[in-house]
């Protein structure tokens, strides 16, 4: 059987296309597994001690699951289009010289628990209706620093928007579209009152979403270029982080615990808050985002509530600098909903 080669397309995972692959001496061509071309190559044996350790965090049980289903659903291994279970599973099988190994059934190991998903729960408790500055609750603050590390964004777009409605006939100029004064800062999604944030969205109609518009309205949106930040990425820790680059299979089995923690962290950021509740619903969320800037990262990256964009909280709004104001009329908006 001639010798075959994948990527790092067939799995979808960043530490492997970025630091794994590149030290395994790959040539260059198509991928024998999902058609990728142009693409870094390697044989897939080699990547045996990297999925080795992963498999580990899993025992055979009759009742559970594929390892192949597992991967997919607690790391999003195997996310290309071309990678259904058959060919996922043929390719697992070539990484473990074992054939056999991907047809048995696993469940998780249940020597993996977190604490984290519980302890931050009782703190936004304690931080919304207990205590808001001298807190009882603690959580491993050393744990959160290590999992927010690994949610460090990918390169971000230099450009983004920021929107605002206008309230008469003229165009708001650049100098007022940036993060209002201090004295004027209300709480925000990131941000508590008196410290003002610059919210940013990825398009214009991201950025006119968030002002949460009327029809026949008109919104100013300004466009901000950033330079090169260090941010973190709560839209979809499954996708971002990487278990494989772990080298130790305890170390892979917390992290999968951890898993649920991290997002509800994302969560914070993007559940839909009334205006009258803000002062309150917000708390969570604004802890967060202080804790993440005082651990030293410049931003938060963040889903969208109102639209299919993505959202970026900047810390420091002297950071961006910006361009030109154009007009958009919003000509339609749409509902959604769901009984209660």
């Amino acid at each position: 059987m001639p010798r075959r080669f994948c990527c790092p397309e067939c799995f979808g995972d960043r530490g492997l296309r970025d630091q794994l692959f590149p030290a395994l001496d790959p040539s260059q061509g198509t991928c024998d597994f999902c058609g990728t071309t142009d693409v870094q190559l390697v044989e897939p044996r080699k990547l045996a001690d990297y999925f080795e350790l992963l498999v580990n965090v899993y025992e055979p049980s009759e009742n559970g699951r594929s390892l192949v289903e597992w991967m997919k659903e607690d790391w999003q291994l195997f996310s290309h289009q071309r990678m259904d279970a058959a060919h996922a599973k043929e390719l697992l099988g070539e990484i473990l010289n074992d054939g056999e190994i991907v047809r048995r059934s696993f469940a998780p190991s249940a020597s993996y628990i977190s604490e984290g998903l519980a302890q931050w729960d009782k703190l936004r408790d304690e931080m919304m209706y207990g205590n808001r500055w001298f807190l009882d609750v603690a959580i491993d603050e050393d744990r959160l620093k290590q999992l927010l590390d690994m949610l460090i964004a990918p390169p971000l777009p230099r450009k983004w928007h920021r929107a605002r409605i206008r309230t008469d006939d003229e165009i708001f100029p650049i100098e007022g579209m940036g993060a209002p004064p201090r004295r004027r800062s209300s709480n925000g999604r990131a941000n508590p009152a008196g410290i003002p944030y610059l919210y940013l969205g990825s398009l214009p109609d991201t950025a006119v979403a968030e002002t949460r518009p009327h029809t026949g309205e008109v919104a100013c949106v300004a466009d901000f270029t950033i330079p090169d930040i260090k941010a973190v990425d709560l839209r979809n820790p499954r996708k971002l982080v990487s278990p494989l680059i772990l080298t130790d299979a305890g170390e892979i089995g917390q992290l999968r615990a951890d898993l649920p923690f991290l997002e509800r962290l994302g969560e914070e950021l993007t559940r839909p808050v009334q205006p009258s509740g803000a002062a309150i619903d917000y708390i969570p969320s604004q802890y967060l985002c202080e804790f993440i800037k005082k651990k030293g990262f410049d931003a938060v990256v963040y889903r969208s509530s109102v639209s299919d964009g993505i959202n970026l909280a900047l810390f420091d709004p002297e950071q961006a600098v910006g361009g030109s104001v154009t007009l958009y009329n919003v000509t339609k908006v749409s509902v959604d909903v769901n009984a209660s």
